[in-house]
């Protein structure tokens, strides 16, 4: 029980009729109406309430640059719908030509809902079908959200409460409505559960699925895959990969034969952009650039990035591997996916939405949850306050300027680095764990929960050693054993031992 177990809670319910009592029984006692599921979807379709009214601005004057910016309420779903035809019936990956900086999967959503639109709307000005766009999205917002966080709490285990995270993030009230990013957050937490229930090729056809929204629910492969080498279980990485791939391709391919340009828009977009606003990249091609220093080109940019993440990959399979007791699946793709948004070179306030869910399942301290959403909190106001002064070009003194803007993206990521870091000592510290203590393997492993568990360079290194002694061992070596008291066992090395003459060397081993 939340009120219990986080002592942060413990304070935060006492408006509520305070904690829960040592001498009640939950589980019990017939909760009449009110079940966690009910109290999770009410929490989330108020909180979606709220998304829509901090829009609201912008819903009653119409959104203009750089007015939106200035009133937080900027959406790429309006801006996208006025400037890339969408309002018009130019339809991405469907009308022949037209150009689309996102995935297909994205591009065909986008195409949806501006058909629904014209449905509905029929002859309406532009204005008028633009707020209707932005509408319909929400409402499908709210639908995607309420999914997101009943899948979070079916992955959560015994702990059902911390869906409450995703049900009630500040994060993604406030930043929700930006894009369509929370539709690939939901097929990545979706995946998810069907690899928690034993099912990696469904797995891995929800992440190609997400992958063709955003490419970051791809990256949990990386975490299926050093579950695979730790547990000795491939299958599950393999099936989790051919899904991936297929679904990838069903939905890519036939666009890409179609039309490579409009296809292919995307990777070169991709690739040739300048860092993003709020990356640390943007940061300091902006102060070198102040200062007269010189900066690094998009291309320098795209090779360091690549390389980063490359060595902050290494570095988690390094850890997973060595550490004491196997990661769970949740800690490890927090930590490839957090990887990813600090070195990538752009960022925008909605990626912020891609972390919620693996937080919550990672990491479910509302200390850490809270503190982090703050940071995230101030870097979404810093963010379109810096904006309004590059694109109105006002006076310094009515707007941020690039020092201040430039702390908002420093805390911004020494944020995400400090819950990376907590998710970190838990791996090296399970006892730290609070998914652990309530005695639970990993909730999220699904074929890799509770099986057998083996420290890969130790295993390697005393093979090694026993090799190069010759020795024989008179008992079979046992790998590493995990805390659930399963383990493998490796096999008998050749040799002479217990008084008996050596015999010739076994020619098939």
């Amino acid at each position: 029980m939340p009120s219990r177990s986080d002592p942060v809670l413990r304070h935060l319910v006492e408006g509520v009729g305070g904690p829960l009592g040592h001498h009640s029984a939950p589980g019990s006692t017939p909760p009449d109406w009110f079940t966690v599921e009910r109290v999770l979807i009410v929490v989330t379709v108020c909180a979606a309430v709220l998304a829509v009214v901090v829009k609201n601005p912008c819903r009653v004057a119409g959104w203009s640059s750089p007015d939106y910016f200035y009133r937080a309420c900027y959406s790429d779903w309006t801006e996208l719908f006025r400037s890339r035809g969408l309002g018009e019936g130019t339809l991405p990956f469907i009308t022949e030509g037209a150009l689309f900086e996102y995935p297909v999967l994205l591009g065909l959503l986008a195409s949806a809902t501006a058909v629904l639109v014209d449905v509905m709307a029929g002859g309406a000005p532009l204005e008028e079908k633009t707020l209707l766009y932005f509408d319909v999205n929400a409402v499908l917002l709210t639908a995607v959200w309420i999914l997101t966080v009943l899948a979070t709490l079916r992955l959560s285990g015994r702990r059902p409460w911390d869906a409450m995270i995703v049900a009630s993030a500040p994060v993604i009230i406030v930043s929700g409505t930006i894009n369509w990013d929370l539709w690939a957050v939901l097929l990545a937490t979706s995946g998810m559960l069907a690899f928690a229930r034993r099912h990696p090729v469904l797995a891995g056809v929800l992440w190609g699925l997400g992958a063709a929204v955003k490419l970051y629910p791809v990256l949990l492969l990386g975490a299926v895959l050093v579950l695979a080498v730790r547990s000795g279980r491939y299958r599950p990485f393999l099936g989790a990969l051919a899904g991936t791939t297929a679904a990838w391709l069903a939905v890519n391919v036939p666009f890409l034969l179609r039309d490579p340009e409009a296809w292919t828009y995307f990777l070169t977009f991709s690739e040739t952009r300048d860092a993003g606003f709020s990356s640390g990249w943007y940061v300091y091609n902006a102060l070198a650039r102040q200062a007269g220093a010189p900066i690094l080109s998009s291309g320098t940019v795209n090779v360091a990035a690549a390389v980063l993440f490359a060595l902050s990959c290494a570095g988690i399979a390094v850890l997973a591997l060595r550490s004491h007791r196997r990661p769970r699946l949740a800690q490890l793709a927090l930590l490839i996916v957090g990887a990813f948004i600090l070195c990538n070179k752009v960022y925008s306030p909605q990626y912020a939405l891609w972390l919620i869910p693996l937080i919550a399942l990672a990491v479910p301290r509302w200390r850490v949850v809270l503190g982090w959403q703050l940071v995230e909190l101030l870097h979404w106001g810093a963010v379109w306050l810096y904006l309004g002064g590059q694109v109105s070009g006002g006076p310094p003194e009515h707007n941020l300027g690039l020092g201040t803007y430039s702390w908002a993206v420093l805390a911004h990521i020494l944020a995400t680095a400090w819950v990376m870091l907590l998710v970190v000592r838990d791996i090296l510290e399970p006892g730290q764990d609070p998914v652990r203590q309530d005695s639970l393997d990993d909730p999220q492993g699904g074929p890799f929960d509770r099986s057998p568990d083996r420290r890969v360079g130790r295993t390697l290194l005393r093979a090694r050693s026993r090799r190069r002694r010759g020795a024989v061992s008179a008992e079979p070596a046992a790998a590493e054993l995990d805390v659930s008291g399963v383990s493998g066992v490796s096999g008998v090395s050749g040799g002479s031992g217990g008084g008996r003459r050596a015999g010739p060397p076994d020619r098939k081993g």
